[in-house]
């Protein structure tokens, strides 16, 4: 009753900050003249459609003292104050003479101790009225997205802003993330900061970390230490506690959950190099001549699983999951669990015994997933896999092991068809399907002394030897509808969509561009979907939009790659096609 009350208090409060406002012509209608990226739910902009200049004196004030939410607010209104940002198309909007400059944006947060985690409330409202803007929202996330849409509605030197705007917004998806590898090349920290910051600006809320793998263990842990001391790259290429602690803050004062991911038991060469005695098959050639690739050690050259039937296996693992739980507060922990290769496991005697005695290779991840599954929810932990384990073809456990009420299934193969496979099993799935989300596809391979490409006759029947070609472009991300083909239960069971950026051929050089903008395509079409009101896409419609966006990121230092010749943006809609192809 308190918070019911509570709540109509600031509705009253609201309504009269908005009262307090001068009127404008409640005929409002929608348009696109003004870009926001993503498109919110709901924007009308009255007629005229003039702007004001932002006052010298503009502020963002707030009832809601919570402390990530005043750091957004202190680096909008710099934002806002000092981004003079110009638009690649000038905008078709009336400058009003006789209009007062807007002075504030009012800030109203209805429950302000609400925590960042998957699901909480990031609706908000936003009026810009010629004399104020008040922005509520139900919580500082939303209140984020809010200051986010505000910035995007001010342009121009001297600063003009947008009034007589009225915006509900509120996300389709609950889980709208980038994933990022930083085991196969690292990423210095200020590299993740920034697309942290961009991931805000698209209104993404998760930076799914995949921190370690088969190539390295950059990752520093106070009970662990030999992990990265032997296993990380180089001294310098590590990230401390300390580093870890300016990403996942960075991620709060931006509205940015962090999700860490420590894949295992497949894909841990680089544990072996601290603990030689749990690691399966280490340091073997991945795929060794005269050998089918059923008899292969692991999928791509670095090899190891750890051994779950090793008791010491165990002790390590908890000693790294008390760590990863201390160092990350996020509730979800990604264990991986993808690509057990047969091969690997047989070549440890233990295992061969068990084989021998007539257990199967299901047994042994069994055994691994009992062993410590339970001990991640003991930590109050939601345990994310990757769908192989149990999906997989040759290797996977059943679902009796896997209670729906603690595991959640990230997809990455076979598009629609392995995301209807899991929720019709009951599971919670995040979509990252390779055929429409992996941002490394198209680049061919980079295993050397490769023979696909002693080609003479121009055959690429091989896709260039990316095996998930061809590259993924923003319309293919656009278009991408992660419920398709599922009933009305079973879409209620995806939570929401990660792109994934595997760095085999990434690092620092050419993150941004491989990120951005594709990652924002996929940010709209999670956010506010990829069809209008009458339910067409709208892919032709958000060209342009993308263009200006494109371009505003750039401006705010991040490194977006062009969609498409300038001319197109300055001819919008000359460069589409009317044909179906």
């Amino acid at each position: 009753m308190m918070q019911q009350e509570s709540t109509v208090s600031l509705i009253l409060f609201q309504l009269l900050l908005l009262l307090s406002c001068l009127t404008v012509n409640n005929n409002a209608e929608s348009t696109t003249i003004i870009n926001v990226w993503p498109k919110p739910r709901n924007l009308t902009w009255s007629p005229p459609h003039q702007a004001t200049l932002l006052s010298s004196t503009f502020t963002i004030t707030s009832n809601d003292h919570n402390k990530h939410l005043s750091a957004a607010i202190s680096r909008y209104q710099n934002l806002v104050k000092s981004e003079h940002h110009h638009p690649l198309v000038p905008q078709a909007v009336n400058i009003s003479e006789h209009l007062p400059p807007l002075h504030s944006l009012t800030v109203t947060v209805v429950d302000p101790r609400a925590g960042l985690v998957h699901g909480v409330d990031e609706s908000y409202t936003l009026s810009i009225l010629p004399s104020c803007a008040t922005l509520t929202a139900n919580t500082a996330w939303g209140a984020m997205r809010g200051l986010e849409t505000f910035s995007q509605l001010a342009w121009g030197n001297p600063t003009q802003v947008a009034v007589g705007v009225h915006v509900w917004d509120s996300p389709l998806y609950a889980h709208r993330g980038v994933m990022v590898d930083t085991a196969r090349n690292y990423y210095p920290v200020k590299d993740l900061l920034r697309t942290v910051k961009a991931m805000s600006m698209n209104k993404l809320n998760v930076f799914h970390w995949h921190l370690t793998d088969a190539e390295s263990f950059p990752l520093v842990l106070p009970l662990e230490p030999a992990l990265a001391e032997k296993g990380a790259y180089a001294p310098h290429m590590v990230y401390s506690p300390e580093d870890v602690k300016r990403v996942v803050e960075l991620g709060l004062d931006h509205g940015v959950r962090v999700i860490p991911e420590i894949d295992t038991p497949a894909h841990t060469g680089s544990w072996a190099l601290a603990h030689p005695d749990i690691v399966t098959c280490a340091n073997m050639f991945w795929w060794p001549a005269g050998s089918d690739w059923p008899d292969r050690f692991a999928s791509q050259p670095g090899t190891g699983h750890l051994n779950p039937l090793n008791p010491k296996t165990y002790l390590v693992l908890k000693n790294v999951i008390r760590d990863m739980t201390n160092m990350f507060p996020e509730p979800f922990y990604h264990s991986g669990a993808d690509e057990i290769v047969p091969g690997c496991w047989k070549t440890d005697p233990t295992i061969q015994k068990h084989l021998s005695n007539g257990g199967t290779l299901d047994q042994v991840l069994e055994k691994y997933i009992n062993n410590t599954l339970p001990f991640l929810v003991s930590l109050n932990r939601t345990v994310v896999y990757w769908e192989d384990v149990l999906l997989d073809d040759t290797v996977h456990v059943p679902s009796t092991i896997l209670p729906k009420e603690h595991v959640i299934l990230q997809t990455w193969h076979n598009g629609h068809d392995h995301t209807k496979k899991i929720v019709s099993s009951g599971y919670r799935t995040i979509v990252s399907s390779a055929e429409f989300y992996y941002l490394d596809c198209g680049h061919g391979t980079y295993v050397g002394n490769n023979s696909a490409y002693d080609k003479q006759d121009g055959d690429d029947k091989g896709k260039g030897g990316s095996w998930c070609a061809p590259f993924k472009t923003w319309q293919t991300i656009y278009n991408y509808d992660i419920t398709y083909g599922l009933s009305e239960e079973e879409a209620k069971l995806v939570l929401g969509g990660e792109v994934a950026l595997w760095s085999e051929q990434a690092d620092p050089t050419v993150l941004d561009a491989r990120i951005w903008p594709r990652a924002s395509a996929m940010a709209e079409s999670l956010w506010s979907g990829n069809r209008d009101e009458k339910g067409v896409k709208r892919y032709a419609e958000a060209t342009d939009r993308l263009n200006e966006w494109r371009s505003r990121m750039v401006s705010r230092g991040i490194g977006a790659e062009p969609i498409q010749p300038l001319w197109c943006v300055k001819n919008p809609g000359m460069c589409n096609t009317v044909h179906p192809v």
